[in-house]
């Protein structure tokens, strides 16, 4: 991979708070996946909102430190998100949300402007700019979108005629119940649907062919990022040129990474 990619991240952020360690981390989905574009050498930016309170000021220099362009990073009065993680066997468990000052968080008109600088924008289900996205489309940017296992979600039904590149998680329906739902989905209006399926690998499909991908065999000590690591790392291979195939094979060895350490970073 040479092509210079700039993809631009834009919506949630929060702190991962380990309960029983008292341990905090940076995260967030589009958080995480800009600090996994510049670990594959892309160029990356974030845009959204901290608080006021030290997580802010953390997350602030974690981000600077990683390289990430955070000229759209915003300050508000108040607290940082916060997500309370418990650690079992390797898997997170996710608890209360203290969602702070990303209740206020809304994009501006310069701030659909430089998204739109970029090669494509990342955003995902809590990233409170699904009502903005036809905006971004209207400029011909190209959006990967992470919708979780939040497949009849409100935000999901919002936001899908917009997004070219849909990523879902599931890692227990069955094989065929996911690929019927796949063919819904990308009637709507994605490329490409990916669904990600934890130790089972990940499923894509672009309207023709459905492709199959395993997992690279590693030692998990932390889950955390491990979902959002695959997302750059097929997008950063998608950008570039590569096969669908491709794509999944450095999705998975771009989670394998994640999984090798605690917190999504």
């Amino acid at each position: 991979m040479n092509k210079k990619i700039y993809i631009a991240t834009v919506g949630d952020n929060c702190i991962d708070l380990y309960d029983n360690t008292g341990e905090f981390f940076p995260g967030g989905n589009p958080v995480n996946v800009a600090v996994y574009i510049k670990r594959m050498q892309g160029n990356s930016s974030y845009t959204g909102v901290v608080g006021t309170d030290k997580f802010g000021r953390f997350m602030v220099d974690s981000l600077s430190k990683k390289g990430v362009d955070i000229s759209h990073l915003k300050v508000l009065p108040g607290n940082t998100a916060v997500t309370h993680v418990e650690i079992k066997n390797g898997d997170r468990i996710l608890g209360d949300y203290d969602e702070g000052v990303m209740a206020d968080f809304k994009l501006s008109n310069k701030d659909i402007d430089f998204l739109c600088s970029h090669d494509l924008v990342v955003s995902g289900i809590w990233g409170m700019i699904e009502s903005d996205l036809y905006k971004l489309k209207a400029k011909n940017v190209p959006i990967a979108f992470d919708f979780a296992d939040k497949i009849n979600h409100q935000i999901s039904r919002i936001a899908l005629p917009w997004v070219d590149y849909a990523f879902f998680s599931d890692d227990f329906s069955k094989d065929e119940d996911i690929k019927n739902a796949m063919k819904n989905i990308k009637k709507i209006g994605p490329k490409i649907v990916i669904f990600t399926r934890g130790t089972k690998g990940s499923i894509a499909y672009d309207g023709n062919n459905f492709f199959e991908f395993g997992i690279f065999d590693c030692k998990v000590i932390d889950s955390m990022g491990a979902g959002d690591s695959y997302i750059a790392g097929f997008l950063m291979s998608l950008l570039n040129g590569v096969s669908i195939e491709g794509c999944m094979k450095n999705g998975a060895l771009s989670s394998s990474i994640t999984l090798g350490y605690k917190g999504a970073w």
